[in-house]
């Protein structure tokens, strides 16, 4: 008994922390796991959140901000508003656009320079996040391909009485498409023709 109790405290003594340290040099113990992933995304969302804290901003800062965001709506809007000056005053429309042909041409220029620099970069953006997409979309194509096709045996499986796999055999072929008979619902049937 000596013995036994001995082994016993010698394993599970000290409230089983012997045992606890044991079995932990060959499995993770799950709670402080836990808790050092709670502390590292902790850690990354405050340095997240680090990056995108703005100090107190001025009023000069404010008003480039409010600046900078006014090009793309002015001329989205100034478009429509030239269709629209066009239908309500036809005259007025076509004295200013008289004196719009009246701009010359390096001036022209100079304004598609600037269009183009400011939308460029915009442009340039979008379109290499579009070829991404569209990279990551024809990656899954071999895999919707594969889909397709399981679906397609599919359907013809449930079409065809060919899943028995009967091989060459016809016998088993024929037996296979003959349906066997059921007594419960040949009684049903008799009983719901007898209720008529």
């Amino acid at each position: 008994m000596g013995l036994i109790e001995r082994l016993l405290s010698l394993v599970f003594g000290n409230g089983g922390h012997a045992l606890r340290q044991t079995a932990e040099v060959f499995r993770e113990n799950a709670e402080a796991a836990s808790v050092r992933a709670a502390e590292t995304h902790g850690r990354s969302v405050r340095q997240f959140g680090g990056e995108f804290a703005h100090p107190e901003r001025g009023l000069f800062d404010r008003i480039m901000d409010g600046i900078n965001r006014l090009p793309r709506p002015a001329l989205a809007l100034g478009t429509l508003g030239l269709f629209i000056a066009a239908m309500v005053d036809p005259v007025w429309f076509a004295a200013r656009m008289q004196g719009i042909a009246l701009v010359p041409e390096p001036l022209w220029w100079l304004l598609g320079a600037i269009v183009s620099f400011y939308f460029g970069a915009r442009h340039q953006a979008k379109g290499q996040e579009f070829q991404r997409q569209i990279t990551r979309t024809l990656a899954t194509v071999p895999q919707v391909v594969s889909n397709l096709h399981a679906l397609e045996a599919l359907e013809r499986g449930a079409q065809s009485p060919a899943l028995a796999a009967t091989g060459n055999d016809a016998a088993l072929e024929q037996n296979s498409l003959t349906p066997e008979t059921n007594p419960a619902l040949d009684t049903w049937t008799r009983g719901a023709d007898q209720g008529r």
